[in-house]
């Protein structure tokens, strides 16, 4: 199963061992994508849930602070397998591409003089 770049940085963040929140999350997918990806909430939160549906994640505790409810994530063991595979997908993938570009980086002999 191919993820969205935004839940495979989330998975990712997620396996870093910690249990994150969404502010967290948000902050680890920055720096991770090298400030590239920038999560809003809704979106972060739109992902959490698709992924908790799929079994990828799952609320781990929660607690209020300053009278606001932070829940708190982790990843499961299959979320842990999916990003396995993901991971092995996209370095298959590179390592093609790499082999792809590697091939005939130097001019193209004109047509019919080969």
């Amino acid at each position: 199963m191919a993820l969205r770049e935004q839940s495979y940085l989330v998975l990712l963040a997620l396996a870093e061992g910690e249990q994150l929140h969404g502010y967290g999350i948000i902050t680890a997918v920055r720096r991770l994508s090298d400030d590239r990806v920038k999560l809003g909430a809704g979106t972060l939160y739109g992902a959490l849930d698709r992924l908790a549906t799929e079994g990828l994640v799952e609320v781990s505790g929660q607690e209020v602070v300053r009278g606001r409810n932070r829940r708190y994530y982790r990843l499961t063991e299959d979320g842990r397998r999916v990003l396995s595979a993901e991971t092995d997908r996209l370095a298959k993938l590179t390592d093609v591409a790499r082999q792809l570009l590697g091939r005939g980086t130097g001019p193209r002999p004109a047509a019919g003089t080969v």
